[in-house]
């Protein structure tokens, strides 16, 4: 039976096995992406209003509104559920990177919408619409691409210095995610290097992932969609559609937790 282009196959023994496109990772990212945002937006900024109130005054305010505590327990839950998206983002930065038939044209389009993000990210995430304090998750993904360029030169040579220069060209990418304050930084450099890395081990790309993405509690979870991964595109047939929704959902969710404030 085929659903879209998740394929379950029944093998004869009634076991149900799912197949997952390119597209239904992107559909699985975005989703879970999406809990993540609504949780520090709409929830955190725009019912709590958590910028009002320092450490010690909010858990003064939680303790004294059950409502309060009621919110703050769904926004603990739809982060879990955002943790999910940080292992298949990295996943599909390597497929992209291996796969392009332009490295250049890839780095600059995912550029152009980091850049074009950062106003709705400040607006979802801080409620301003210019905020220096973190830079939005593309920003993460442009650092990891040029990581990739660079281990890339060093993939099928032996030696203990080719191994160092790969460790330096990783720590390298951290350090700018950490300066930078970019989104998901550490785990995704981390989890991008893996599977590239270890591109061809598919048991050892999945468990030194489910092992790091575990930084984000839920994160292993994910590993048995990136198992279950075809290799093939899907029906998707606008490549920009999913760069779209990205700072899209970011402006739709800032605004409605903007008005929730203003409230």
């Amino acid at each position: 039976m085929d659903t879209g282009n998740t394929t379950l196959r029944n093998t004869g023994r009634r076991r149900i096995h799912l197949e997952m496109t390119g597209t239904n990772l992107k559909i699985y990212a975005c989703v879970t992406m999406v809990f993540y945002t609504l949780s520090m937006s709409v929830v955190q900024n725009g019912l709590i209003r958590i910028g009002q109130y320092d450490t010690a005054g909010l858990s003064e305010a939680l303790a004294a509104a059950p409502d309060l505590m009621m919110l703050s327990g769904w926004a603990s839950v739809f982060q879990l559920i955002g943790g999910l998206a940080v292992p298949v983002f990295a996943f599909l930065l390597v497929e992209g990177f291996v796969h392009t038939a332009s490295y250049r044209r890839y780095l600059l389009t995912m550029l152009g919408f980091a850049l074009v993000s950062e106003v709705p990210y400040d607006l979802a995430m801080s409620g301003a619409l210019w905020d220096l304090s973190g830079q939005n998750a593309l920003f993460t993904l442009v650092i990891c691409l040029i990581m990739l360029y660079a281990l890339r030169l060093f993939v099928g040579k032996k030696g203990v210095t080719y191994r160092l220069a790969q460790g330096i060209v990783i720590l390298a990418a951290i350090l700018w995610c950490s300066i930078l304050r970019t989104g998901f930084g550490l785990c995704t450099v981390l989890l991008t290097a893996i599977y590239y890395l270890a591109y061809d081990q598919k048991s050892v790309r999945v468990l030194l992932g489910c092992a790091v993405s575990v930084m984000y509690v839920t994160g292993p979870l994910s590993g048995y969609a990136l198992w279950n991964y075809t290799g093939e595109r899907g029906w998707n047939r606008n490549k920009y559609m999913f760069y779209v929704f990205y700072p899209l959902h970011l402006l739709v969710l800032g605004l409605i937790a903007h008005a929730l404030a203003a409230a």
